[in-house]
């Protein structure tokens, strides 16, 4: 399951993507600084293999 996620933190937001396999062991929450972001390539990768472990990301 993969979702979009928009979380509002007084006048910010966090945007991201919630990806849980059907049965997750737990959660790891990228948090990106500069030069960095959810769509780079690397961190698709480790997020995929975090995914097939059974780790939400």
């Amino acid at each position: 399951m993969t979702t979009p996620l928009h979380i509002p933190i007084g006048t910010a937001f966090l945007e991201g993507i919630l990806s849980l396999p059907k049965i997750s062991k737990g959660l790891v929450l990228f948090a990106h600084g500069s030069g960095s972001s959810r769509f780079s390539p690397r961190n698709g990768f480790v997020a995929e293999y975090l995914q097939k472990s059974g780790l939400g990301t």
